[in-house]
């Protein structure tokens, strides 16, 4: 799943002043500006678009970081108990020793 730091190419800790200056050169490369803007745009300069009015915005990009929060929780959280149904439905056999281990041990116990 991207989200739309992934579509800036951005961290998330990223900075007002990056999150303009990653805009604006994404833009230069996809060459965004230089025909008609009533031109059908690409879905990824749509997604780039999308991406700089969230996190341009202080109160967008406050909610839309939680969402993210939320979501890795949730798939924390989900992998943690596949994991853990993984882990208590394996069958755990310990086998007997070897009969000269058997006597070295009960040597030195003795």
């Amino acid at each position: 799943m991207y989200t739309y730091y992934d579509y800036l190419e951005l961290p998330p800790g990223a900075s007002p002043a990056m999150v303009e200056a990653a805009y604006g050169q994404l833009l230069q490369r996809f060459g965004y500006g230089t025909t008609d803007a009533g031109q059908d745009m690409s879905g990824l300069v749509r997604m780039i678009h999308a991406a700089y009015d969230v996190l341009s915005n202080v109160e967008a990009r406050r909610r839309y970081d939680a969402e993210l929060a939320r979501d890795a929780a949730m798939a924390d959280a989900e992998l943690k108990a596949m994991l853990d149904q993984q882990a208590s439905s394996t069958v755990h056999r310990i086998q007997d020793p070897p009969p000269r281990l058997r006597t070295a041990v009960a040597a030195l116990a003795a």
